[in-house]
């Protein structure tokens, strides 16, 4: 697993090399405009904080834990995350490594859940966390310090009712409840666990959850962190099998797809010294079969494994006993299926940015090309001239140059239209509209403390925001299409070579929304109680909603300034350079006018700096191609290298 991972690092590792090679060799030869400076640094950025987020998921008491230290943390001689009988894992906790913090766990209290803030919207507040350092040397120390995330607390019905934690609708509300009526909650709401495992260095995030309960009170689960797991384990206990809850958290929140894996754990509990191990087999099968039937799946899609004895096998050496937990071919199918998945997403992102990037640059050297060729033309045809001659082609450049600056005083008229237009599109993509629309859906929930009224808000929620989306992208549509004309316009006009100004697209958000309300239907969408619980829970759940909502506007929002800012830097670019050939061909041939003795060693000049342009031609095409290998290599062809 290491080892795939440190190739799939050295390959993004060798993007990023051929990319930044790229992007020195277009800033020293002065051909990167604002556009594609902005297609650069985004591209890196994506790369640099390129993520491989594996979620376990399972009722509690199914081993969820132990598989993690099973699968991850065998080579420390130990358990790093707590495992025993019972629950173990009391709230969402999170395993990645940030080379910025030292190793430490910080926990958010649940007391938050009051607030009307998601866990997301704590991320980057640190005065919210309770941080506690790491002991990596003392392995006691570590493993007493990650209890922290099966601590748990007595609360009243009241208090656990607030944070959305007791449904008292719920059959089996009172069994929860101790002799005091007092009810146990986590004692923290979120855990994210800061430590330097090699595995976690190379960019992967486990995210352990606390139980199928969980799936349902903590919305930052529902709407966030499971569904954007790039592999999501589900783990069954081979004694029980598939239980009702199971079936629902499947069909629900996981489902059928890329990266879904299913997992029958403890299958030790099925070996029998009585039978052989061909019976013993049988049975397994059986179950195997019987999971793979309930959930719609391949046989070969549920893993049968024992991680406890894996664990143990790892920890002691003992080949034998690995074998026979079944757990090497979970972690094949997991990192065989994980890792090639994500990296054909990040090459096809990766090969579209450098279409519209290569494009760009070669239009822009093209042009220098053209305008070196032009004037050389002209100077070449001044041999043997008289000075008439070289007077009547100033006039005519100096003409030329007037007509230009005639051409921009007209684009001038257009900009204003374009900040007008730009303008408008703030009214439907703005954080003021989304700042609103929420206040409005929390207004009319505390006007309706019932189920019905509460969903219909929230229903009416999505209608507005989806319809902003649309006003935008109909806005940035218009935005395009009349800087479309204008640069096919001014092109003509000039005799440039002018690439179509840079596209935008509200489609991944508009895709992230449809996602979030899509997650919303599946859990409140049929649902016809009326009770106080429920609205309480469904409060809890718009806040995470809002919260992605406003995060999604907010990118959107940064990703359309930026566009905007550049939306005209190869226009801009063409331009400058435009002028500067004017300039220069005006000044060449004064410069000659006043001494024809200094065509020659003009001439010479300008031929130089054709050879140069063609040589920097070359050598992004050599730059380009280098990227294009460097996305194109296969893992494998990196695996046979080493």
């Amino acid at each position: 697993m290491l080892r795939d991972l440190q190739h799939y690092s050295a390959w993004r590792r060798g993007v990023v090399s051929a990319l930044e090679q790229y992007q020195g060799f277009v800033g020293a030869a002065d051909l990167a405009d604002g556009a594609t400076e902005l297609r650069i640094a985004r591209t890196l950025a994506r790369l640099a904080d390129d993520k491989l987020a594996v979620a376990f998921v399972a009722e509690f008491s199914r081993g969820k834990s132990e598989l993690i230290n099973a699968i991850f943390f065998a080579d420390y001689g130990q358990r790093i995350l707590p495992s025993a009988a019972g629950r173990t894992t009391m709230c969402p906790t999170e395993l990645l490594y940030d080379p910025a913090s030292p190793p430490s766990i910080r926990l958010l209290p649940i007391e938050t859940r009051e607030r009307n803030l998601s866990t997301s919207d704590y991320r980057d507040d640190a005065a919210a966390w309770t941080v506690l350092p790491l002991n990596l040397e003392v392995g006691g120390a570590l493993q007493e310090t990650l209890k922290q995330v099966s601590m748990s607390k007595r609360v009243t019905v009241a208090e656990a009712q607030r944070y959305g934690l007791y449904d008292a609708d719920d059959p089996d509300a009172t069994a929860v409840q101790d002799e005091h009526g007092m009810v146990e909650i986590s004692l923290w709401r979120h855990a994210i666990i800061n430590f330097p495992h090699p595995l976690l260095k190379q960019g992967l995030v486990i995210l352990d959850t606390p139980g199928l309960n969980a799936i349902g009170t903590e919305p930052e689960l529902t709407l966030n962190l499971i569904p954007n797991a790039h592999a999501v384990l589900f783990i069954l206990a081979a004694d029980t099998g598939v239980t009702k809850s199971d079936i629902e958290v499947w069909r629900q929140h996981i489902g059928a797809g890329a990266g879904r894996l299913v997992v029958l754990n403890k299958i030790d509990s099925m070996w029998d010294e009585l039978r052989s191990d061909a019976e013993v087999d049988q049975d397994i099968a059986r179950q195997q079969a019987g999971a793979a039937h309930m959930l719609a799946l391949d046989a070969r899609q549920v893993f049968p494994v024992s991680a406890q004895k894996a664990l143990v096998g790892k920890i002691n050496g003992d080949a034998a006993l690995l074998a026979k937990s079944r757990l090497e071919a979970l972690e094949q199918a997991l990192f065989n299926e994980l890792i090639p998945a994500k990296q054909d997403i990040v090459r096809k992102q990766l090969a579209d940015d450098m279409q519209a990037i290569g494009a760009a640059q070669q239009a822009l050297v093209a042009a220098r090309i053209r305008g070196i060729a032009e004037q050389l033309h002209e100077l070449k045809s001044l041999r043997g001239k008289n000075q008439s001659v070289v007077a009547h082609m100033m006039r005519r450049i100096d003409a030329e140059k007037k007509e230009f600056d005639s051409s921009l005083f007209k684009l001038q008229a257009t900009r204003s239209v374009f900040t007008r237009l730009s303008t408008e599109l703030y009214t439907s993509l703005g954080m003021d509209i989304v700042r609103d629309d929420i206040d409005q859906v929390r207004e009319e929930m505390q006007r309706s403390r019932f189920f019905t009224g509460v969903r219909e808000a929230v229903r009416q929620y999505f209608e507005r925001i989806k319809d902003n989306v649309a006003q935008s992208e109909r806005k940035t549509v218009e935005i395009t299409e009349m800087m479309g004309v204008m640069y096919r316009k001014f092109s003509n006009e000039n005799g440039l070579a002018l690439a179509l100004p840079m596209p935008f697209s509200l489609q991944r958000h508009r895709q992230e929304i449809d996602d979030i309300e899509a997650v919303y239907h599946k859990q409140f969408g049929t649902a016809t109680l009326i009770t106080t619980s429920r609205v309480v829970l469904m409060e809890k759940f718009f806040d995470t909603i809002a919260s992605r909502v406003r995060k999604s506007f907010k990118t959107a929002n940064d990703d359309a300034e930026a566009w905007l800012k550049v939306i005209m830097a190869p226009l801009e670019a063409q331009i400058r350079q435009h002028k500067e050939q004017l300039k220069h061909r005006l000044a060449s041939i004064q410069r000659i006018h006043d001494a024809t003795d200094s065509l020659e060693q003009k001439i010479d000049v300008f031929e130089t700096s054709l050879d140069t342009l063609e040589q920097q031609k070359s050598r992004l095409g050599e730059l380009a191609g280098a990227i294009s290998i460097a996305i194109n290599t296969q893992i494998v062809a990196l695996d046979a290298a080493a």
